[in-house]
């Protein structure tokens, strides 16, 4: 913690490219997953989607990263109803989530890692949960910067 968050480009779900360090300025909440699809990933997109309003009124925004291709991701996000953005770390294969020490090598996946980064891309909270661990989001949401 206190450590500049590593920067990164990645696609969303809807193929836009989307830089960290164009964020500065508010706060960012960088969520890391293993699978898009599965049970404790589909209920914690859930809940993230539950608490959204929550986190746009902190001033937030809210990223989930995953290794899974943008088109698995946009078929994710609109089955769930998502309204965030998806990104993927699909290639090279990880790059971003072993930047933040979060890529199981074995698996090829995330895994669920947290970064809550403040205005000045300064990562101030983390937590990193074993891959069958659902996180507790409100916990994330106290945790950005006011």
């Amino acid at each position: 913690m206190g450590s500049p968050a590593p920067d990164f480009e990645l696609r969303n779900q809807h193929g836009e490219t989307v830089r960290l360090s164009e964020l500065r300025g508010s706060p960012v909440v960088l969520v890391f997953y293993p699978y898009a699809f599965t049970g404790v990933c589909s209920s914690e997109m859930a809940a993230i989607q539950e608490s959204l309003a929550d986190f746009s009124a902190a001033g937030a925004r809210v990223l989930a990263i995953s290794t899974d291709t943008m088109y698995a991701l946009r078929v994710f996000a609109d089955q769930l109803g998502l309204g965030f953005e998806l990104l993927s770390d699909f290639w090279p294969h990880g790059a971003v989530a072993a930047s933040y020490g979060v890529f199981d090598q074995e698996l090829g996946c995330a895994v669920r890692g947290s970064f809550v980064l403040d205005a000045d891309g300064t990562v101030s909270w983390s937590v990193r949960n074993a891959i069958g661990s659902a996180r507790d989001i409100s916990e994330h949401l106290a945790a950005v910067p006011t």
